[in-house]
């Protein structure tokens, strides 16, 4: 689980007070006690109405799809990420990390969804999330197509 404490959801609050998406997902965050994976899928199963008894979550699969923007060999994101991670007071820098998470083409998100997405990326770090999800070799050793040493 990972989670943001009550004063990194006010914090947060104070940088981003004009963002109405910004406020609906940190009042998500609190109503789930910071826990931003809980947080993530209530979010999507509410925006997509998509049932819970599926193997994989929204969740999972909306981030693996983002893993394969942000991780890929673009790194444009990633340079906004240590941007903001060197002056983490800037609302700007924040702001501009939730509308190009918003603008990349292959993953359509809600403005809430990303502002969540954005605060678990630089609260773990975009290394971190890489690597996390990141496809698991096979029972056989296997990596996944594109994964390979």
């Amino acid at each position: 689980m990972t989670q943001l404490s009550t004063d990194e959801i006010r914090y947060y609050r104070e940088v981003l007070p004009d963002d109405a998406s910004a406020q609906e997902a940190l009042t998500k965050l609190e109503q789930n006690n910071g826990d931003i994976d809980a947080c993530l899928d209530e979010i999507l199963l509410e925006k997509f109405s998509a049932p819970k008894d599926y193997q994989k979550s929204l969740r999972e699969v909306t981030l693996k799809r983002l893993r394969k923007e942000l991780c890929g060999a673009d790194e444009s994101f990633r340079t906004k990420v240590q941007e903001y991670k060197k002056n983490p007071a800037s609302a700007p820098l924040l702001s501009a990390l939730i509308v190009s998470l918003l603008g990349m083409s292959g993953v359509p998100l809600d403005p809430t969804i990303a502002t969540i997405i954005v605060l678990y990326i630089v609260h773990i770090g975009i290394d971190i999330f890489c690597e996390y999800t990141e496809p698991d070799a096979d029972a056989s050793g296997n990596q996944p197509p594109g994964n390979q040493p």
